[in-house]
C-alpha cells in the first residue's frame, strides 16, 4: 500500500476517537510550592491537550500563567514561569476546554479558581446570573462562555466561599469539581455525584490536592484521604479541615478505569492497571478465538491485552509500535482529518508480527469507529490474515452527561446508535434499552452491523456485568450511564 493511498483513506474520516477531560493539582506548603505545583500539574497532561495554567499566591500577591499546549507539552511552555513564579500556595490545571485557572476579585476576596467536569445548563445559568446582577462574561472564541468563569459568578452569590460552592453545585446540571486558591489556603470540592476523583496527599511541609493520585508520589507525598461526593475541604500547610461533609456514596465514572485514568492511579481504593488487567482476563474467559498473538492498542489497551493473553495463553505481541518523540499528540492540527492522519502515522507496523498472522487486538472502547476502522485497514494492508477486535467496555449507547469524554454533538455520532437507527428506523430511540442486554438478539444484530461496517474478522465487547465484576467492588459504586442510560 502506498503512502498516498493510505493518506487518502485516512482523510476520509471526519471525526476522531480521542476522549477529552481535564485535571488539576494544588499545593499548600510552608516552603515555596512552585516545584511541586509544576510537576504535579504536568503529571495530569494525559487528561487534556489545549490549555495549561498555574496560579500561585506569595508575598507579591497572586501570579498566574496560562499557555496553549496544543503543539507542545506543558513543561516546555511553562519553563520560564517555573523559574519566575514564587509562592507557598498554588493551583494548576490541564484543560481540554476553557483557559484556567482564572483570577477573580469579588466581595469574597481575591481568589484563583480551576474546575473539572461539565455543565449542561450553561444557557439557563447565564440568564440567571444576568437576572441576579452579573453584568457580563468574557466571551471565548466560538461564542462560548468560560464555564469556570460562570462557576465563579455562581460562587460569588454566596456569603462565604463554601456557601458559594454549595450554591453553584446545587444549580449545575452535570458534574463539577473545584479548586479555589485564596491567600489563606485552598478550598477543594468534589462534584456532588462523585463522578471524578479529588485526592489529598501530605508530607512534612504541607499538603497537595489532585485529580490523579499518582501525581504526588514522586514529589514525596503520601496518601492522606479521598474526598467524598460533594465534600468541601480547606487545606493549609498545617491541616486539612472538612468544611462540608460528603453528601452520600460516590458513583465514580467507570470509564476512568477503562480509559482515562493513568495506570498508576487508584480511585476509591481500586488501582487502574489492576482493573484493566482484570478486564482482559474476563474478556478471555468468554472467548475461544484461535489467533497467533494478542495485542493492545497503545496505550490504553495494553493492560487489557496483558490480562487477556495471560488467561488465554495466546502470546502477547506488538504488531506496531507508537512513535512519540516528534508526534506527542494525536489532535494537534486544526483540521479534523489531519488529526486522524497523525493518530495513525504514529503507529509503525512491524511486518514480522503482522504479515500472514491472525491477530486479536484489544482497545479500551469504540465510540464512532473511525480510528479503529483505520487501524484495521492498517493491519490488513500490512498483510494481516485476520483481525479480531475486542473492546474493554460495552457498546457506548448514550452521550455522557457528566464529562466531555467525546466531542459528539449527537448520539447518532455513536456508531452503536447509528446501527440501532438502521435496524429500528423511526422507533430507534424507544428501542435502545433492548440493545443493552448482551444476551438479546437485538444486541447481536447491532454488533454484527458494526463488525461488517468496520470490516473486522470478529468483534466482541466486554459485558457490563463482567466489566463491573472486574472491579471487585459493588456495582452501585460506579456510573454506567454511557452504557445503559441509568443514572
Amino acid at each position: 500500500m502506498t503512502f498516498i493511498r493510505f493518506y487518502v483513506i485516512l482523510l476520509a474520516y471526519k471525526v476522531t476517537e480521542a476522549k477529552h477531560l481535564s485535571g488539576f493539582f494544588g499545593v499548600v506548603s510552608k516552603k515555596d510550592c512552585v516545584f511541586d505545583l509544576f510537576f504535579g500539574t504536568d503529571y495530569h497532561s494525559h487528561l487534556g491537550t489545549r490549555r495549561g495554567g498555574m496560579a500561585v499566591y506569595g508575598e507579591g500577591g497572586f501570579n498566574r500563567a496560562i499557555h496553549n499546549i496544543e503543539n507542545s507539552p506543558f513543561r516546555t511552555k511553562f519553563e520560564r514561569d517555573f523559574s519566575e513564579m514564587k509562592g507557598n500556595f498554588g493551583i494548576g490545571c490541564i484543560s481540554d476546554s476553557e483557559p484556567q485557572p482564572l483570577l477573580v476579585r469579588s466581595h469574597l476576596g481575591n481568589f484563583a479558581i480551576a474546575t473539572v467536569g461539565r455543565i449542561n445548563n450553561i444557557d439557563q445559568l447565564v440568564k440567571r446570573a444576568f437576572a441576579e446582577g452579573t453584568t457580563h462574561f468574557l466571551e471565548m472564541s466560538g461564542g462560548s462562555i468560560n464555564a469556570t468563569e460562570l462557576t465563579a459568578a455562581m460562587i460569588n452569590r454566596g456569603a462565604t466561599i463554601p456557601e458559594g460552592i454549595r450554591h453553584a453545585q446545587s444549580l449545575i446540571d452535570g458534574s463539577l469539581s473545584i479548586l479555589i486558591l485564596t491567600s489563606e489556603g485552598i478550598y477543594a470540592a468534589r462534584d456532588k455525584q462523585g463522578i471524578t476523583p479529588v485526592v489529598i496527599g501530605k508530607k512534612q511541609d504541607g499538603y497537595c490536592v489532585a485529580f490523579e493520585s499518582f501525581s504526588y508520589l514522586n514529589l514525596g507525598y503520601e496518601h492522606c484521604k479521598e474526598l467524598g461526593p460533594g465534600e468541601i475541604d480547606f487545606l493549609t500547610p498545617e491541616s486539612v479541615q472538612t468544611i462540608c461533609p460528603p453528601l452520600g456514596n460516590a458513583k465514580i465514572c467507570t470509564f476512568l478505569y477503562v480509559y482515562y485514568g493513568y495506570p498508576a492511579s487508584s480511585y476509591e481504593g481500586l488501582n487502574v492497571e489492576q482493573m484493566r488487567y482484570n478486564c482482559g482476563d474476563m474478556l478471555a474467559r468468554r472467548d475461544n478465538t484461535a489467533a497467533d498473538s494478542v495485542a493492545g492498542l497503545p496505550d490504553s489497551g495494553t493492560a487489557h491485552a496483558v490480562g487477556y493473553a495471560n488467561r488465554s495463553r495466546i502470546p502477547l505481541a506488538r504488531p506496531f509500535v507508537k512513535y512519540t518523540p516528534t508526534w506527542p499528540r494525536s489532535f494537534m492540527p486544526p483540521n479534523q482529518s489531519r488529526r486522524d492522519l497523525i493518530a495513525h502515522m504514529k503507529l509503525i507496523p512491524i511486518d514480522a508480527m503482522i504479515n500472514g498472522k491472525k491477530l486479536i487486538l484489544i482497545d479500551d472502547s469504540l465510540v464512532r469507529g473511525t480510528q479503529m476502522r483505520g487501524t484495521a485497514n492498517f493491519l490488513y494492508h500490512n498483510g494481516a490474515k485476520e483481525v479480531h477486535i475486542r473492546l474493554a467496555c460495552p457498546p457506548i449507547l448514550y452521550g455522557c452527561p457528566y464529562l466531555n469524554f467525546s466531542r459528539s454533538t449527537s448520539e447518532l455520532e455513536l456508531i452503536a446508535r447509528r446501527k440501532i437507527a438502521l435496524l429500528e428506523g423511526k422507533n430507534a430511540d424507544a428501542r435502545v434499552e433492548a440493545y443493552t442486554d448482551p444476551d438479546s438478539p437485538e444486541y447481536a444484530a447491532m454488533v454484527e452491523e458494526i463488525r461488517k461496517e468496520l470490516q473486522f474478522t470478529s468483534l466482541r465487547y466486554h459485558r457490563l456485568d463482567d466489566m463491573l465484576a472486574s472491579t471487585g467492588m459493588p456495582a452501585c459504586k460506579f456510573c454506567t450511564y454511557c452504557w445503559n442510560g441509568k443514572k
